[in-house]
């Protein structure tokens, strides 16, 4: 390890030779001084941690620079295999404006009309459109009124439609756009004057619409071959609490809690009953629940380069290029490798830390008489979890639908952090859940091939998209709460 060019391994090593040199020195100024040895030197390999060699986020690491695309890398546009979607012209457009030729500026001479060439101009109109409802009223001869039932949902004298509704919904709700500035353009593109209560309202008929949804997607979770855990910190007006994510390639459910471990496992109900693959990145409590564990290589692989850094460990760069050659290796394979390749790769794995022993030992044992557990340095704690979790580390290797690292569950809450780095917090826990819950909806249709506008249209008009209907019908306590 070094600072600004400084050895700091060799000037710790000096102090405590002169510390056991010098025979005047009391008791207790040598203790106090090999305490602030041992605090200097975490403090440096604290500052040493960043988003490459440790599971701390890009966002922490100091003065770091975006790398500039060399000139000529890649050329500008769509590159080689992308699918291109270029603006094609419609059969039907919505107006037609037919441009005729002056005539005074031809020369003299009859003419007759050969045609048109045409042109089209895709562009936006966004208005305000009021519907007013008329209910005939007949009234017989004794004086006696009939009143012709207005549609469902129309229920007074004037209200916002499913429109605006669904539009309020999909910008606070998945563009994340604060309530003032979704009233702000609501109010100077479409005139209609709309207030942060409402919206709020707005979101919570969608949450109360989706109560059917927490349910199936919790029941479809539970019956996956495979699942990704993780958690992730979310702040509700200056308190930390935890929103919990459990999903896979198919659904998102995000689920908040005030606690992080067994006690909101158990309460959110699906990893106490699951049996399938649960993919996570050696959270303790994780190991609590009787299911296959696979464990995430990303976060192997940035451990594997912090003790490369930190302790300049040889068998972690031997680990590390193992991994990644064994990730492509599957990738070639179309997903997973015979049993004997398998069996290969794992006596290297196993040889790799055999002599990882030797370079980086077990400490030595606690003095007698002395209390608690002997402290392990990183490298030794990484090294013991390849070891004892091995079938876990390289599950990936064996059963094809197990992947290489948890980034799904990531992935999936990446958007929640975005959330938080715009708001600052969330200002309840109602808000909280609300975000959650129509979050988790909108990226389940999303990974389904449905838009979140087009979810958003279907939940209010009390409608389910296909992929969540064919499930239904054999589970009839699903339903949609209208409001």
């Amino acid at each position: 390890m070094t600072a600004r060019g400084i050895n700091v391994e060799e000037s710790i090593k000096k102090v405590k030779e002169l510390l056991n040199s010098e025979p005047g020195i009391s008791p207790a100024l040598k203790s106090s001084i090999e305490v602030l040895i041992v605090l200097i030197a975490a403090l440096l390999e604290m500052l040493s941690l960043n988003s490459k060699n440790s599971s701390k986020p890009p966002s922490s690491d100091p003065n770091r620079e975006k790398k500039s695309r060399a000139k000529g890398e890649r050329r500008p546009g769509g590159q080689k295999g992308h699918d291109f979607s270029t603006l094609q012209p419609v059969p039907d457009p919505d107006r037609i404006e037919i441009i005729q030729i002056d005539r005074s500026t031809l020369p003299e001479g009859r003419y007759r009309v050969a045609g048109y060439e045409k042109r089209q101009v895709v562009d936006i109109e966004i208005s305000r459109i009021i519907t007013e409802w008329q209910a005939e009223i007949l009234e017989d001869q004794t004086g006696k009124r009939y009143t012709a039932p207005f549609p469902e949902g129309v229920t007074r004298p004037i209200q916002y439609g499913a429109g605006v509704k669904i539009h309020a919904v999909y910008m606070s709700q998945f563009q994340l756009i604060p309530y003032s500035r979704v009233e702000d353009h609501f109010l100077d593109q479409m005139g209609i004057p709309i207030s942060a209560g409402t919206i709020y309202n707005f979101n919570q008929d969608a949450y109360d619409r989706l109560a059917f949804f927490e349910e199936w997607a919790k029941s479809k979770l539970t019956m996956a071959q495979r699942i990704n855990v993780d958690e992730t910190g979310i702040n509700i007006c200056g308190k930390k609490i935890w929103l919990h994510n459990t999903s896979n390639d198919a659904i998102t459910l995000f689920l908040p809690h005030e606690k992080r471990g067994a006690e909101a496992i158990d309460h959110i109900g699906i990893l106490p009953i699951y049996r399938g693959v649960a993919c996570h990145d050696h959270w303790k409590p994780y190991y609590r629940y009787d299911c296959v564990h696979a464990l995430c290589n990303a976060h192997h692989l940035r451990e594997l380069e912090g003790v490369k850094e930190q302790d300049k460990h040889q068998w972690a760069i031997k680990m590390s290029e193992l991994l990644t050659e064994i990730n492509k290796r599957v990738k070639d394979a179309g997903g997973k490798l015979d049993a004997r390749e398998s069996e290969s790769y794992r006596i290297r794995y196993r040889e790799i830390l055999l002599d990882a022993e030797k370079e980086c030992p077990p400490p030595p044992p606690k003095e007698k008489g002395k209390k608690g557990k002997t402290a392990k340095s990183k490298a030794r704690n990484l090294l013991e979890r390849l070891r004892d979790y091995e079938d876990d580390v390289l599950r990936f290797m064996d059963i094809e639908f197990v992947p290489f690292t948890n980034n799904q569950a990531e992935n999936d809450l990446r958007m929640t952090k975005v959330q938080q780095k715009i708001s600052g917090c969330f200002r309840s826990v109602d808000g909280a859940k609300i975000f959650c819950r129509v979050r988790s909806y909108l990226s389940t249709c999303r990974k389904n091939g449905v838009s979140a506008s087009e979810a958003l249209r279907l939940l209010f008009e009390g409608k389910l998209p296909a992929f969540i209907a064919e499930d239904l019908p054999s589970s009839k306590h699903f339903h949609i709460v209208t409001c």
